[in-house]
């Protein structure tokens, strides 16, 4: 399968370098980025309440 698209770049005109380039940046912007499943609560219901009752 790599020898049948090594073949399409060659045949297309896609270069090594360019190729490189282009795993390079999926490898960056692919990654997972933080968790954020957490923020989509309000700040405010996150918070501990700071007025304590006596």
């Amino acid at each position: 399968m790599k020898r049948l698209q090594q073949w399409f770049d060659l045949i297309a005109g896609i270069s090594h370098d360019q190729q490189e380039r282009l795993e390079r940046a999926h490898a960056i912007f692919n990654s997972a980025g933080p968790d954020i499943a957490e923020l989509q609560m309000p700040a405010c219901w996150r918070r501990r309440s700071r007025v304590y009752c006596s």
